[in-house]
């Protein structure tokens, strides 16, 4: 941050100076944010039919983007875990629409690419890369869900035989303004994760696009006003910072922002360093055993919009008395049933849970075990616990489902959800067709027989960052029946677990004897002031 705020005091300089010499005209304005217009690009002066079209004009100057692209996660939807894991998109079940698989034509609507309708895409094709999904700045472009990833430059019916026609986007205007990665970018996936608006994560949602500080002290728009990108600072690309393997602890200090980094640039540490408190040094005691954002994350949803804490499949399938497939929706026009999705419950200023956290996952696939049994299935596990030295004490959101599994190959289902098929579960609220579609486009065996089990999946909770007047303060985590009641390996006066009887029973006792002692000691001196006089 010390860095970010001399970087900041240095534009300031040089604002100021420029007015000392008259404002700038408004062309002078946006040349001090670029040093090209792409608007006077020749290769830009063309009417694209398609986004195909417009990155090949995108990669006739900047060679390498396309190359770069393809290295990263956000194109292969692919991490490989420390462990061996192969995670992502394609492999990872989720208790929200539970799998990317069956569903790319829908889902790809959020990939960085052109065309992915199945497990054919060609993942080597450089004019397939999205330049336009990351860098747009007008704010029109769209990718309508069913497309594959792909744009419309004609007028179109979407769905077909619904009666709702959507316009073509403008290319041309779109790629001849392009500009650095914004909040808006980032935000048109990332906050609506999980089929809507702040759906998943809790603490992403589009409340974020223009925060004021109460929101998120680092990117209030009147303030610091960061984009994502200021944290999450790329080179060739890549995006550092990753929910499959979060870094928990960051045992390095401050860097200079804009220098090459050895660790991850995203940490609090890397701006604030190891001793961020200087008004009150004792809380930098902590920073070893509890992360940044337990004190400084209150809560979550905090800007205006529920996110879903659970969701249950089991229900799904009811149909109104009208004989049309049932929607309720609760005071403040949330919706909490629908007949293709079921019950949801939504929260908003959610209080975290809390746990030991070491920066490793570990995640249920396809075809992993599983059994319905008193406790829930982890969609993934948190590791981490006090005495490993790696461990801080993290805020997450748990995000509790009930979702179809086969109980006679014991695997959770993959469902195949959205499509105009007859054999989509949104179409015919069939579990058996809609779940064997699903299977086999991820080549699994299935019995022919659903079931319901209940799971867990855990997010980390990393963004929303209050203001210090609005962290945490020492009684939220001290006291019994405190935030952190539930963490085990940490003492808090009072907490059941945390005192034996036995122990209280000999402290008594020992109070008892004192004042004994005391009482005893005291009539010994007045008998015997008594005798002497």
């Amino acid at each position: 941050m010390r860095a970010g705020l001399c970087t900041m005091t240095v534009m300031t300089t040089l604002l100021v100076g420029a007015a000392a010499h008259g404002a700038p005209d408004p062309e002078s304005a946006k040349l001090l944010k670029s040093t090209s217009d792409h608007a006077k690009f020749k290769v830009l002066e063309q009417d694209f039919k398609t986004g195909p079209e417009v990155t090949k004009a995108c990669l006739s100057c900047h060679t390498e983007a396309a190359k770069q692209l393809h290295l990263t996660q956000h194109w292969t939807w692919e991490f490989l875990n420390p462990d061996g894991q192969r995670l992502g998109k394609k492999h990872v079940i989720n208790n929200f629409c539970t799998s990317v698989a069956s569903n790319y034509a829908s889902c790809t609507t959020c990939h960085i690419g052109y065309g992915w309708k199945d497990d054919k895409f060609d993942f080597t094709s450089q004019v397939n890369v999205d330049c336009l999904i990351c860098h747009d700045s007008t704010g029109n472009y769209r990718k309508q869900p069913g497309l594959a990833g792909n744009v419309v430059t004609q007028p179109m019916e979407i769905p077909p035989g619904s009666g709702i026609r959507v316009k073509p986007i403008d290319l041309k205007k779109i790629a001849q303004a392009v500009a650095k990665t914004s909040r808006d970018n980032c935000g048109a996936c990332h906050f609506f994760g999980g089929g809507g608006d702040g759906v998943k994560h809790g603490d992403m949602d589009s409340s974020l696009a223009s925060p004021d500080k109460a929101l998120d002290v680092h990117m209030d728009a009147t303030g610091n006003n960061f984009a994502c990108a200021t944290c999450h600072m790329t080179e060739g690309h890549q995006v550092p910072g990753s929910r499959y393997a979060p870094t928990a602890q960051d045992k390095g200090g401050a860097h200079l922002r804009g220098k090459e980094y050895t660790t991850n640039p995203t940490t609090c540490q890397s701006c604030h360093g190891q001793a961020p408190h200087k008004a009150n040094a004792k809380l930098n005691d902590h920073t070893g055993k509890v992360a940044c954002q337990t004190c400084h994350i209150p809560s979550y949803a905090r800007g205006g919009i529920a996110t879903k804490m659970s969701w249950d499949w089991s229900t799904a399938g009811k149909m109104g008395p009208d004989g049309k497939p049932l929607i309720r929706k609760d005071a403040k026009g949330h919706v909490i049933y629908t007949a293709a999705k079921g019950d949801f419950v939504l929260g908003e200023n959610v209080v975290p849970d809390y746990m030991w956290f070491n920066g490793k996952v570990k995640y249920t696939l396809f075809g992993d075990k599983v059994d319905k049994g008193e406790q829930p299935t982890l969609i993934n596990h948190f590791e981490g616990s006090a005495s490993d030295g790696k461990s801080l004490i993290w805020p997450v959101k748990v995000m509790r489902g009930k979702q179809a599994y086969d109980p006679v190959n014991k695997t959770l289902a993959v469902l195949h959800m959205a499509g105009n098929d007859d054999t989509a579960f949104w179409t015919n609220f069939n579990w058996e067709r809609a779940v064997a579609v699903g299977m086999a486009s991820v080549g699994a065996p299935f019995s022919g027989k659903v079931d319901f089990l209940a799971t867990e999946s855990t997010w980390p909770i990393t963004h929303m960052v209050a203001p210090a007047k609005d962290a945490l303060r020492c009684r939220d985590c001290h006291a019994s029946g405190g935030r952190l009641e539930k963490v085990p390996g940490i003492y808090i006066p009072g907490r059941a677990s945390d005192h034996a009887g036995w122990l209280d029973a000999a402290g008594w006792a020992i109070a008892v004897l004192a004042m004994l002692g005391v009482l005893v000691h005291g009539a010994g001196r007045v008998i015997v002031s008594r005798r002497n006089k």
